[in-house]
């Protein structure tokens, strides 16, 4: 029974080979044609398998354990070092189901290295190899079945030497149901009218986390930014963006070039399908503390028929990657409005541009692609990508809070007080509508109020105006005023008591581990009507002194305050003390920092951003072969009396042609040998060896022999008797000599032993040489034959280059 299993497997096998030879296409209908019951053999056919068999390992994308109906998925089919596959199947198929027709497989494979991967031509709906090679690794993508295909099993089997392996549980199978999308990152769509009454008020603020710090591959040190936000509160007949939907224009401009001016046209026309513009600005650089700047924020309103709200930001540079929210339904089930909505944001694709990198040249998406989130598996040379798949770790938070409600409420569940403090504290502000073409320094700290008592007063605070873009657009908003009352006092409380400020905290209760400190404050001025005043006047909270409490541990004084940042503006450094109270009690040295030191950032030192052209087409590449450079540019599009601009203009990266032709090379020729003749006319030679063939068309090897005349003097003439009986008597020697030893090499007047085999190559590469001899084993008296002696040969060897 096993070796009829092996046999039936491996004719899988052999005929996915065969099926690499023809053009298989992916289409859905080519895939769907009848099996004829072959997939279902392959699945009946089960190869022994050892027990904790886990060197393989079949994974999806994401490692869910929901799929969401026609979303495309990364599967993965790997195997753990040192092991590996030749051959391999993978199916999908429906929980429950035998697989002997067509409906029992769910979803779709999609082949993305044709090299690595091909439908199998007997069960083309199955992926299996290519050629049988070893491999450690394959991928495809898989297309999630419609609504209501229940769950399903993705299954693989492996073919390594020649053990066959095909599991139905462990690493080699995953079951994944269906569910509807309501995980993370997709797009909700609201099922029930809002049943809330009246209106209600919001305020949105943004708080950006990417940085160096958070996210540091490829990071853009010099040009990071979010753009304006942009998104309205809306109705659920109008879509600004959402997760499988195509960009609009708009959103297309906000994505590739971080301008709201289109989305903010097209909400607008919109008509009564919004209720409020949500609007706020741009921030250079894209992170900086909120010590140094406030987060932006913007407010807008809600009602029955216009209770969701989506917005989006750029984060700049990129292909066309942002953030944002997708009709998010502020409408409670309970008739009411939300009270607080916090969402951490991952980046998605707006399918656009085909960018791989922050500062990806344009390349535009042709034909436009669906939005989608970013994932870890993106590409390699993606600035998310995790070979491990993990999420992406957040680049934003945005933080949606209710500030008032107006209009008689139908709530079910009753107010608390937090809700009716909200609602009376609220007082009506005048959106910003500083125009974008303004360029204000930050705000300065707010002034002292203008009342030392709880008499109401104002304060002021100031900035200026850094450059003024168009001319013919006012720039108001220099100043800024808002009510106040002396220290102790505040609109919002229930008394009017006048409160000192605090004293500083106390020292902590302990000296090591976790204790409580206190600080203190007291009244000023009591209530004139007699009542009590209820504001407190301590304050508790938790403190840590020496987290290690072990004789070795040193006793540390509280860590001092921060002094002041290094800079007066962009990054800097900043530093505290602490001392030594006690050394350990065991004697040994305190291993402790007496010095912490971090980063600071200060309001940035060019506060104008600088207004550039996209970048150029890479130009031609500086050499017709073989490595050289290209280079692109842009221009610097904001005035020059604006300021200098220290971002960069041009910008160079290596580019790689085919190989430049390798000319033949030769070595020197050698002297030339001894004439062939001991009188009369001769000849004689000199050799040269090739050291390197030429490659790539490049010129071919010249002549390595040479050959000249030579006459070394003048032959003795004697009758022609004496010639002949001289000749008769070389002819007799000659004969003789071959009779005696026919295996060997005749010389004049020498009797030479057989050549020796070649030397070793004295090189293994790029041109050796290699030489044999023959040796002089009898040299005869008569003196007329003065060549008799040792010979040698060279010849080149190993020429091929290193």
């Amino acid at each position: 029974m096993e070796i009829q299993l092996q046999i039936l497997l491996l004719q899988c096998l052999v005929s996915s080979v065969v099926a690499s030879a023809f053009a298989f296409t992916d289409e859905i209908a080519d895939r769907s044609l009848k099996s004829d019951g072959y997939c279902s053999r392959i699945l009946r056919a089960q190869g022994t398998r050892r027990d904790g068999f886990n060197e393989f390992h079949l994974r999806v994308e994401g490692d869910p354990e929901f799929y969401k109906p026609g979303t495309s998925y990364r599967v993965t089919l790997s195997a753990t070092s040192p092991s590996y596959f030749r051959g391999f199947t993978l199916i999908a198929l429906k929980e429950g189901h035998e697989g002997n027709k067509d409906e029992d497989y769910a979803g779709n494979f999609k082949i993305i290295d044709e090299e690595d991967t091909q439908f199998m031509t007997n069960c083309p709906l199955a992926v299996t190899e290519s050629t049988p090679r070893r491999r450690t690794r394959i991928q495809v993508f898989w297309t999630a079945p419609p609504s209501g295909s229940g769950c399903l099993i993705l299954k693989a089997s492996i073919v390594q030497k020649r053990i066959i392996y095909f599991q139905d549980e462990g690493s080699l199978t995953k079951k994944l149901c269906e569910k509807e999308p309501s995980l993370e990152g997709t797009t909700e769509k609201p099922i029930l009218d809002c049943c809330a009454c009246g209106t209600a008020k919001y305020r949105l603020t943004f708080y950006g986390n990417w940085s160096e710090k958070v996210h540091p591959k490829d990071y853009p040190r010099r040009a990071n930014h979010w753009s304006a936000i942009i998104g309205a509160s809306h109705s659920k007949n109008y879509v600004l963006w959402e997760y499988g939907g195509y960009a609009s224009e708009g959103v297309k401009q906000v994505a590739e070039l971080g301008s709201p001016v289109k989305m903010e046209e097209e909400i607008r026309q919109k008509g009564d399908e919004v209720l409020t513009v949500i609007k706020a600005k741009a921030q250079w650089p894209a992170w900086q503390p909120l010590n140094v700047r406030a987060a932006p924020s913007a407010e807008f309103s809600v009602d029955r028929a216009r209770h969701l709200m989506s917005f989006l930001t750029m984060l700049g540079p990129s292909p066309d990657w942002n953030v944002g929210l997708s009709a998010e339904d502020l409408c409670t089930k309970e008739c009411g409005w939300a009270q607080k909505v916090v969402q951490d944001l991952i980046p998605w694709d707006a399918g656009t541009d085909s960018g791989l990198t922050y500062e990806s040249p344009n390349k535009p998406t042709v034909p436009q692609e669906k939005i989608r989130p970013l994932t870890s598996l993106d590409h390699p040379q993606s600035p998310f990508y995790d070979p491990e798949g993990g999420p992406i770790t957040s680049v934003a938070r945005v933080v949606i809070e209710r500030i008032a409600r107006k209009g008689e409420q139908c709530n079910i569940v009753p107010d608390n007080v937090d809700d009716i403090v909200a609602d009376l504290a609220q007082e009506e502000k005048e959106e910003d509508d500083t125009p974008e073409t303004c360029i204000y320094s930050n705000w300065s700290p707010w002034s002292a109020c203008s009342s030392s008592t709880c008499e109401k007063g104002k304060r002021m605070r100031q900035r200026m105006l850094k450059a003024q873009l168009d001319l013919s657009v006012a720039c108001p908003h220099t100043q800024d005023f808002e009510p106040c009352m002396g220290p102790g006092c505040s609109d919002e409380d229930a008394s009017t008591c006048m409160m000192s400020e605090w004293i500083t905290w106390s020292p902590c209760s302990v000296s090591c581990g976790m204790g409580m400190r206190s600080r203190e404050r007291y009244v000023k001025q009591f209530p004139e009507d007699g009542s009590t005043c209820t504001l407190p006047t301590e304050e508790t909270e938790k403190c840590i002194v020496n987290e290690d409490c072990s004789p070795s541990s040193c006793l540390m004084s509280e860590w001092g305050e921060w002094e002041e940042c290094s800079a007066t503006c962009g990054m800097g450094m900043r530093k505290r003390q602490r001392m030594v109270k006690m050394p350990p009690s065991d004697g040994t040295m305190c291993k402790v920092d007496l010095t912490q030191v971090e980063k600071c950032m200060m309001p940035e030192c060019h506060t104008i951003p600088c207004m550039l052209s996209p970048w150029s087409e890479w130009s031609d590449c500086s050499v017709t072969c073989g490595k050289g450079l290209r280079t692109r540019q842009r221009m610097l599009k904001s005035p020059l009396e604006l300021g200098e601009c220290s971002e960069e203009l041009e910008q160079v990266e290596k580019c790689m042609l085919p190989e430049c032709p390798t000319d033949c090379m030769v070595s020197e020729w050698s002297e030339w040998s001894e004439c062939n003749k001991s009188c009369g006319k001769g000849h004689m030679i000199r050799t040269r060896m090739i050291k390197l063939e030429p490659q790539f068309g490049g010129a071919l090897c010249p002549e390595t022999v040479q050959r000249k005349k030579c006459k070394i003097r003048k032959c003795n003439k004697g009758s022609s008797d004496e010639k002949k009986r001289r000749k008769e008597a070389r002819e007799k020697r000659r004969s003789k000599q071959t009779r005696e030893e026919p295996e060997d090499e005749q010389h004049p007047g020498c009797k030479m032993k057989p050549w020796s085999a070649w030397t070793q190559c004295t090189k293994l590469c790029g041109g050796g040489i290699q030489e044999r001899f023959m040796n002089v084993k009898k040299k005869f008296k008569n003196l007329q034959f003065t060549s008799c002696k040792d010979k040698k040969e060279i010849r080149a060897c190993n020429v091929h280059p290193c």
